[in-house]
């Protein structure tokens, strides 16, 4: 009896099951970023709505560290199998760098916009000691930022959350 007081009340058991941290939408309300398609047409991020929005930032340059993230984005996408529809996958591209070709095409279908950093700093949220371009973000198909995974995120922790996401929401 005494135990099962003291597990209950002063042992208090971890119940968080996710790996990416779950933000408050009402925190971070989807902005208008003046975003467009790298041929210069103007395209907001809220014409993927209905979806959800699988979303990194960082520059045209795309170091190895964003075409990891792009890399993992894409494979998580695929492994989704039938649900992978209702995923779609945007970059954010942060300056006006000239994108490689090569690179648009191996990661074809990935949604890249051109935005202003500054919009984006002061929308996404960042861990302590890292920056926007460390992260993959997690948009809900009503326009809710809702979730960030962290720096060199493990995608096999962040496959897990997706899948529970897709299969909690009826949305999307």
């Amino acid at each position: 009896m005494v135990f099962s007081y003291l597990a209950y009340y002063v042992i208090k058991p971890e119940g968080r099951t996710n790996y990416g941290a779950i933000l408050d939408p009402r925190q971070y309300p989807m902005p208008k970023l003046g975003s467009t398609l790298l041929g210069g047409e103007s395209k907001e991020l809220d014409a993927y709505k209905g979806k959800w929005i699988m979303l990194q930032a960082d520059s045209g340059d795309c170091a190895e560290a964003c075409k990891k993230k792009l890399y993992d984005m894409r494979q998580l996408r695929l492994i989704q199998g039938k649900e992978m529809d209702r995923i779609e996958r945007v970059w954010l591209i942060t300056d006006d760098k000239p994108i490689d070709t090569v690179l648009i095409r191996e990661y074809d279908g990935t949604r890249m916009l051109q935005v202003k950093p500054e919009l984006l700093k002061a929308w996404l949220p960042t861990e302590s000691g890292t920056s926007i371009n460390d992260h993959i973000y997690m948009i809900d198909p009503l326009g809710n930022l809702m979730m960030r995974f962290p720096k060199d995120a493990d995608p096999n922790k962040v496959k897990k959350d997706i899948i529970k996401l897709l299969k909690a929401s009826a949305i999307g």
